[in-house]
């Protein structure tokens, strides 16, 4: 019986000892699974909140990349728009250039007419005179004489070497039926001593432009009523009235020749055929 006690007791004793030994192995694979279990909390936490932070990333990227499309579509749109810009700009220049160079070509065509007027003008006239200028202005002819050809000084009386060249200009006048001039008399800014007939500079330039005018048609034969009699005293000078040879070439007398335009462009066409030959 003791024996029995005796063994059981060793029995129940190494019963203990296994189950301390089991329970510290087991607290001790408790702790490592524990402390793997808080690590593998860490590490999953940590992994959530990078998922969470590459999910906000993503979301981020995805909404730029949606800007950079709608941002493509709308610089499309506006290469497109640019582009048709550019396209009506380049039309617009074209024009313009086309325009340009219509205007130069009509210039041109113009100086090519008023120099094929002029020759005309002068060849017909046969002046070739320092004192005496032919010129063209908006289709009409201005021949300006000065009056030292004309007059002597404060007289309105026409010198003989005056008709010589009213003659030329009176056969322009009756060569062109439908021609009208007016005879413009210039003077310089020298007031006019009275002389109890003329009263000033007015009276003298009027006074020259009607015996022009008298020259013309009692001696050349120009039908009166195409003729026209002006005075234009000193207040239309070519040049200042400061020094005697400008005062000279103010005193003038002017004969505006006013063709029909039919007529003015079959001069030109007439002159410039003859220069093409």
């Amino acid at each position: 019986m003791r024996k029995i006690v005796i063994a059981l007791s060793v029995l129940m004793a190494l019963t203990s000892c296994v189950s301390k030994k089991k329970y510290a192995d087991l607290e001790a694979k408790n702790k490592e699974t524990q402390d793997l279990l808080n690590s593998t909390t860490v590490k999953l936490n940590t992994c959530l909140e990078e998922k969470a932070g590459l999910a906000a990333t993503a979301a981020s990227y995805k909404e730029h990349n949606q800007d950079l499309i709608n941002s493509s579509k709308d610089l499309t749109v506006l290469t497109t728009k640019g582009a048709e810009n550019l396209e009506k700009s380049l039309e617009s220049l074209k024009e313009k250039d086309l325009k340009i160079s219509r205007l130069q070509d009509a210039l041109t065509k113009k100086d090519s007419v008023t120099l094929a007027l002029v020759t005309s003008l002068k060849g017909a006239v046969g002046i070739n005179d320092p004192d005496i200028e032919i010129n063209v202005e908006k289709g009409v002819v201005f021949i300006s004489i000065a009056d030292k050809l004309l007059f002597k000084s404060g007289s309105y009386d026409v010198t003989d070497k005056a008709k010589s060249v009213l003659a030329k200009v009176a056969k322009v006048v009756n060569d062109k039926p439908d021609f009208e001039c007016m005879v413009e008399g210039h003077t310089d800014n020298v007031p006019y001593k009275s002389n109890g007939i003329l009263l000033d500079n007015w009276d003298l330039s009027v006074k020259r432009s009607t015996s022009i005018v008298r020259v013309l048609t009692n001696d050349l034969g120009v039908n009166p009523a195409k003729l026209i009699a002006a005075g234009r005293s000193s207040y239309i000078p070519l040049v200042p009235n400061d020094t005697a040879e400008n005062k000279g070439k103010n005193r003038r007398t002017r004969i505006v020749v006013m063709p029909k335009i039919d007529q003015f462009y079959d001069m030109i066409e007439k002159e410039m055929k003859k220069q093409q030959q």
